[in-house]
Order: structure tokens, then sequence, then C-alpha cells
């Protein structure tokens, strides 16, 4: 890995298998990265979508650099190629470019039609 930190900042849902493929990834290499949940968090969903240009999650921020709706492999071959994480013997401990289940959307369907927004 360098020696400067990258930052990141990640968009992602609170259950969801593309999601957890981003998070694997950042446990792999040992990464600090701030989570955004777009799920607990309608702001966080804005926020991504301004940023990113479209509404589609995961989506990563890499030292001001957007992934878009990306999988956790697609992040991993990004940061390989920038030198941001050296490639690792060891594997990442969740799928990192797997669908939602079936009761993972069931999750969101039900969080999502829940959401209060307190000020």
């Amino acid at each position: 890995m360098s020696d400067n930190k990258p930052v990141i900042t990640a968009y992602l849902k609170t259950h969801c298998g593309w999601s957890e493929g981003v998070r694997a990834i950042m446990r792999k290499h040992g990464l600090d990265y701030e989570e955004k949940d777009i799920i607990a968090n309608p702001a966080f969903r804005w926020e991504m979508e301004q940023r990113s240009g479209q509404p589609l999650s995961p989506c990563v921020a890499v030292n001001d650099v957007m992934l878009a709706d990306v999988s956790g492999d697609e992040v991993e071959v990004y940061m390989l190629d920038k030198g941001i994480v050296i490639n690792a013997d060891n594997e990442a401990d969740a799928p990192t470019d797997s669908a939602c289940t079936d009761e993972q959307h069931a999750a969101m369907d039900k969080a999502e039609g829940k959401i209060n927004f307190i000020e």
C-alpha cells in the first residue's frame, strides 16, 4: 500500500450483496473508510446521486474519484491499478461480486418503507 492513506467514502445499502462485497474488499485490505448507508439515511442517497450523477449503488469515492454502481471486485481492480493497495494473497471474507439475496431485498423494502426523517 502507498504511504498516503486513501480517503474513501462508500455509499452502501444496509443489506445488499453488492454493498457487502465492497465492505469485504475494505476488510481484505485493512482500509479505513467512511460508510454512508443510503437506506438508513435518505440524505446520503441524495448526496450519492449528486456526486455520482446516477441513482445506482454501491458508489465508492476513492481520493475524490467516484466509482459509480460498482462491485467489490471493480473497486479492488481500480485500487490495484492506482497503487492504492497491493495484491494480497488472502481471500475476501464475503462474495465480492454478488447480487442481493431475496432476504436482503425484503429487508431493504421494509426499511425504505419505514424511514421517517426527523430534524
